[in-house]
């Protein structure tokens, strides 16, 4: 099947349904910036501060350990925000599922919280564009996550 331009004199192939294509793409580069923002069940403020940079590593390992990249993170008592750049083997449900699941684990194994831990249900992602990274400081612009945590 082809598809004729009469105002140029071409004639150009159309291409095959996307299922009938055999050949798989690779990704061969990616920027894949997600905000992440966790918060905790019925967003009860149970993330001490005493806690809070322990729970911050532990997720910047997970991240790392995921073939992703963390550039800011900040728990506050009652939500967690993080900005990734993900790897495109993961979506970003399945990396939030593997965060919250093994932070979750973490915080009760190690009894972070004075009660029993949990995160909510859901969480929020936002994608985030390459120019909202200050790559001068290594990490985000101060306006999407404050205080701003630049991770090392």
């Amino acid at each position: 099947m082809y598809f004729i331009n009469l105002s140029r004199n071409y004639i150009l192939p159309i291409p095959k349904p996307y299922h009938l294509i055999s050949a798989k793409m690779k990704i061969e580069f990616n920027n894949l910036y997600t905000h992440f923002i966790f918060s905790t069940f019925h967003r009860l403020p149970v993330i001490p501060e005493k806690n809070r940079e322990r729970i911050e590593k532990y997720i910047t390992g997970v991240i790392n350990n995921n073939d992703s990249r963390l550039y800011a993170i900040y728990a506050n008592p009652e939500h967690v925000h993080f900005l990734v750049s993900r790897t495109p083997k993961l979506s970003e449900e399945t990396l939030a599922s593997i965060i919250a699941e093994s932070s979750q684990k973490f915080i009760n194994q190690y009894k972070l919280c004075n009660e029993q831990f949990a995160w909510q249900d859901s969480a929020a992602a936002f994608s985030v564009s390459k120019s909202a990274i200050d790559p001068a400081l290594g990490g985000t612009n101060t306006s999407l996550i404050s205080p701003n945590i630049i991770a090392k």
